[in-house]
């Protein structure tokens, strides 16, 4: 049926949805189906600062040779939520880093912000992109480099070589997690037992058995959000924002060709690799599609980078609509052919709309 679904899509015009009504399909569901999407986020830093060939080449080549969205915005300050909005489809009301399983009023160790007003429980008990994945009989993984253990519920992760896995030099944080804050993964081992570190990503590209959908997340010296303190590395201290840059544009460049030299990669399949971060720098506004502007938080994060590099997609293409992680999730949903967008993703009168330009398959 989805093959069948594809053909009649590949066939609109697209300037037209009336075919689409004809063949009693929403407009939503044309497009092409995709057999992988794999996301990498890396962190904190804003489009005008990485879409820089100088400072960050792979990102830039890639952006120019595939596709980029260059209107993109993250939905708050600070990681947490972003995060949330990319897989659960909304903010669920977290405006602050706090772990996992805070509660309000609690007096836990990284519970910084639990006596402030409004504050609500960070285990959110509702449905993600994993559960609708799941229920397609789809897969899905999170790759979490320096997570301590497949499964690993720890909030943060250091090395003896960087600090004292405090909050400054942990190289691993679950605040970047996504997957982390949600209930069932919480406590569902065969869910938890999705999250893994780089060496399975490694070992799955090995043996050919990558999910359909893939969460990648590089540590904090990796990833660009940078570290502070005893043994970090002056091209992983949060004070060089260049050197942090150039050294995650090059881990991006590692993961990407890592990803483009699979045989899905050149497959007659459909695979997307997605690169996007979480939020811009520091308190850098703007947003659009289903955020609230007047509000103390979910203004939008900023302006962000995010490049699709697809093996049968666009190429050269420069898209300019408005999009963010809600927009995001909604074309994830609907390249898996999901019916049900997730709370905001489903949001069109709110502006969000799916990313089709830059996964239209050629």
């Amino acid at each position: 049926m989805l093959k069948n679904i594809a053909l009649i899509c590949a066939s609109l015009s697209v300037a037209s949805t009336a075919p689409a009504r004809e063949a009693n399909l929403e407009p939503a569901e044309c497009g092409p189906v995709y057999t992988h999407i794999f996301v990498i986020v890396e962190e904190n830093k804003d489009f005008s600062q990485v879409m820089d060939p100088a400072i960050a080449p792979n990102i830039s080549r890639l952006a120019n040779e595939y596709a980029s969205a260059d209107n993109f915005f993250g939905e708050e300050h600070p990681s947490e939520a972003n995060y949330l909005a990319l897989l659960g489809g909304d903010t669920f009301g977290i405006h602050d880093d706090d772990a996992f399983y805070c509660t309000p009023g609690s007096t836990a160790a990284h519970c910084n912000h639990a006596r402030e007003p409004g504050y609500v429980d960070h285990t959110v008990n509702a449905a993600h992109l994993g559960d609708q994945l799941r229920g397609k009989g789809l897969s899905w993984k999170g790759y979490y480099e320096s997570l301590p253990e497949p499964g690993s519920l720890a909030v943060l992760s250091g090395d003896s070589r960087v600090g004292r896995g405090s909050g400054l030099s942990a190289l691993y944080a679950s605040k970047h997690s996504g997957f982390a804050n949600f209930r069932d993964v919480q406590i569902d081992p065969a869910r938890s037992s999705l999250l893994v570190g780089f060496e399975q990503l490694d070992a799955d590209i090995a043996v050919g058995k990558l999910p359909a959908f893939a969460l990648i997340v590089p540590n904090q010296c990796n990833e660009m959000h940078g570290l502070f303190g005893i043994g970090v590395p002056g091209d992983c201290t949060i004070l060089n924002t260049r050197r942090l840059i150039t050294r995650g544009d090059r881990v991006v460049g590692e993961l990407v060709a890592k990803l483009q030299a699979t045989a899905d990669w050149r497959s007659h399949e459909n695979m997307a690799i997605v690169i996007t971060f979480d939020e811009g720098s520091g308190g850098s506004k703007g947003g659009c599609c289903s955020v609230t502007p007047g509000a103390s938080s979910n203004y939008g994060g900023g302006h962000i980078p995010t490049i699709v590099i697809t093996n049968h997609g666009p190429r050269g293409l420069r898209d300019a609509t408005p999009y963010n992680h809600y927009s995001l999730l909604r074309t994830i949903e609907d390249a898996f052919r999901i019916t049900e967008h997730l709370r905001r993703a489903g949001d069109s009168a709110g502006g969000v709309v799916s990313m089709t330009p830059l996964f239209q398959a050629r």
